[in-house]
């Protein structure tokens, strides 16, 4: 069954969760079938169940003086950051649709979707062994592309992935990414220079539709 792609455009990070729990109960009814919400959120950083109080550097206060929301969120993973020029996804799909449910492999294939992304643009990415996530082929010290952390319901997704595509990274340095102190934060448009085409935006949006639908039709 083909899943259902919807680009919902800027969307505060308060609003998206409140359309993952409808999507999510909808789908756990057998209301609705396999959705993947695409967007971007205003500035926001956001700690997940395994975020450190020392990875957030700036206070919440300093954060809302700079315009950036601060929002704890119910998926794996540490602390991360969210603005415009970031692809957005929230995969709602039923697991247990697929065969046997396996959230391991779940996260790899995600991770596959934004590797086949990256690689159609010319930008060699892959895998860092230990960590969740894409990051540039073979850099020292690695740079992230793409952050995962998921929450399942019920054998039902929600939450999902964040690719930087033409951001302002600067965003970046008011967390420790990640809780990765390692890691040096990048994004497609930096990595192409100027190679970058104007509509680099929806030229991804549209090259992630295509390979995620593949990969989970």
């Amino acid at each position: 069954m083909p899943v259902s792609i919807e680009w919902l455009g800027s969307v505060a990070y308060e609003r998206a969760l409140e359309l993952q729990r409808e999507a999510v109960a909808a789908r756990r009814a057998g209301r609705q079938g396999d959705r993947l919400l695409l967007l971007e959120h205003p500035p926001v950083v956001t700690l997940g169940r395994s975020a450190k109080p020392e990875h957030l550097l700036l206070s919440p206060e300093s954060l809302a003086a700079r315009g950036v929301e601060l929002h704890e969120a119910q998926r794996g993973g540490d602390v991360t950051y969210h603005a415009p020029g970031q692809l957005v996804g929230y995969p709602i799909l039923d697991l247990r649709a697929r065969g046997t449910p396996d959230l391991h492999r779940y996260l790899r294939d995600l991770e596959t979707v934004l590797i086949e992304v990256l690689e159609a643009f010319d930008v060699p990415a892959g895998r860092v062994e230990g960590w969740t996530g894409v990051f540039a082929r073979g850099a020292t010290p690695p740079r992230k592309l793409a952050s995962i952390g998921v929450g399942v319901r019920g054998w039902v997704t929600f939450h999902g992935f964040a690719l930087n595509v033409s951001l302002d990274l600067a965003g970046f340095e008011s967390i420790v990414p990640c809780g990765l102190h390692q890691v040096e934060m990048s994004s497609l448009a930096r990595e192409l220079g100027e190679r970058a085409p104007a509509d680099l935006d929806a030229r991804v949006r549209e090259r992630v539709e295509r390979s995620f639908a593949a990969r989970f039709a």
